[in-house]
């Protein structure tokens, strides 16, 4: 799933800490976890997975949309109707509304990333009547009082003006700037110091009515909790919603820049870089053996090739890494390290010789048989809780892959043979990077394709 991470900007509520833990429900293994698809008279459909040997109930939920629909010179709305829709809803403002949350330790939470607004519920089975009235309440009556927004407009401010000395966040901000000029991707998901102040009320009401609608909407459950239940969920918590969301039409890119190197100066000890280039999208048919070449290159942590040949040989760096970042309209793969500046072009230049060696020659056997049996053995760590299985059953959702990827997964990971990996190695990797680097790097110097 999108190794991006979903963006999170501030959250200042304080949950308590008992009801956050007691959520993390042991979970059956991949191959035990029973999914029922559950509609809702009113046509609203969730995934369900049953787990009664704890009293917890998690709720995960998303609206395709997120910041790609932030209005034009309004980057950073998403965000901010994120962090406003538990800021107080129906006649309960900000105060009142946390201290209805804080006396049944119901958490509820929301976050905005580039394709999707995402929220989560967590609660005790005994208290659900009043924890699924608080979530609508949020999602049909939030109230954006004036208060509120500023003060999560000057929280947001905050965060931005940290990340621009931040040489981790300026690379990377430059990086989809650069790559996605004249993008809605290339926009910052939390703003910008000149769009943050004109965002308004009204804008975040009209955002709000044009994604949070039924059609974009994916839901998950995992807990103590039955399909008919789900169902009167679904309807009193979403069926209020529109029916349509109004969405902008979006343009699928690949990324632009492959070739390209930005060089940011600042004086910092080390120089921070970023790379990536043109990706596979999660539905291709070839996905599958992208991910494995992906794990083998420098997603495989300690194993990887970067990883080995950048720190363990040469100690060049902490740590580098790259991942597969599948989105909406585009497919990547990115990656990044941090190094000292008199370094920098050499272990560029390793990073880049790396990756176009397995482009040319592609994996050994060893190395996909590793990959394989590390892929296939460490994806129950992503269902070991309830909120992680009913995060995954979100993405599943929004990556339109299947209810029976659990039962299939294994399969189509042992079904990659050697020339396959080979053949999409080139295919993944030969297509050039774009990369950004912050401090004061020696050998790097800014160019053009």
């Amino acid at each position: 799933m999108n190794a991006t991470a979903r963006p999170k900007p501030f959250r200042l509520l304080t949950w308590i800490a008992a009801a956050i833990a007691a959520v993390l429900v042991p979970a059956a293994p991949a191959s035990a976890t029973t999914i029922e698809r559950v509609i809702s008279p009113g046509g609203i459909e969730a995934w369900l997975v049953r787990e009664s040997a704890v009293p917890l109930i998690a709720v995960e939920f998303a609206f395709v949309g997120g910041a790609i629909q932030d209005p034009p010179g309004k980057a950073g709305t998403a965000v901010m109707v994120a962090s406003l829709l538990d800021e107080g809803a129906g006649d309960l403002d900000s105060k009142a509304f946390h201290e209805r949350l804080d006396r049944k330790a119901v958490e509820l939470n929301f976050e905005a990333e580039r394709d999707a607004v995402h929220g989560s519920l967590r609660t005790l089975s005994e208290n659900r009547d009043e924890a699924f009235e608080d979530l609508r309440l949020s999602l049909t009556a939030p109230r954006f009082d004036p208060a509120a927004v500023e003060i999560i407009r000057g929280q947001v401010q905050s965060l931005v003006r940290r990340g621009a000395m931040n040489p981790n966040e300026m690379a990377r901000l430059r990086w989809w700037q650069t790559a996605f000029a004249d993008h809605p991707y290339g926009r910052p998901v939390n703003g910008t110091l000149e769009s943050l102040p004109m965002i308004t009320s009204d804008d975040l009401r009209t955002y709000a009515r044009r994604v949070l609608a039924r059609d974009n909407l994916k839901v998950a459950v995992v807990g103590d909790i039955d399909a008919e239940a789900v169902k009167a969920m679904l309807d009193r918590v979403f069926g209020a919603l529109p029916a349509k969301a109004e969405l902008n039409p979006v343009a699928t890119v690949p990324p632009r820049g492959l070739g390209q190197r930005v060089v940011i100066k600042l004086d910092v000890p080390q120089a921070v870089v970023t790379f990536g280039g043109a990706g596979i999208a999660r539905k291709d048919p070839d996905f599958i053996a992208a991910y494995i070449v992906n794990h083998i290159l420098g997603g495989g942590a300690f194993s990887s090739r970067l990883y080995q040949e950048v720190r363990e040989k040469r100690g060049l760096a902490y740590t580098v890494y790259d991942s597969l970042v599948w989105l909406n309209h585009s497919a990547l793969f990115l990656g990044g390290t941090a190094t000292r500046a008199d370094r920098a072009g050499e272990t560029l230049d390793v990073i880049e010789k790396e990756i176009h060696r397995l482009a040319e020659e592609g994996p050994t056997e060893a190395e996909i048989a590793k990959a394989k049996a590390y892929l296939n053995g460490s994806f129950a760590l992503n269902l070991d809780s309830s909120v992680k299985i009913a995060a995954l059953l979100v993405q599943l959702q929004l990556d339109d892959i299947g209810m029976d990827y659990f039962a299939r997964r294994p399969a189509l990971i042992d079904a990659v043979t050697l020339e396959d990996a080979r053949r999409v190695a080139k295919r993944l990797l030969d297509g050039g990077l774009l990369v950004t680097v912050v401090g004061r790097p020696e050998g790097i110097a800014s160019s053009a394709d």
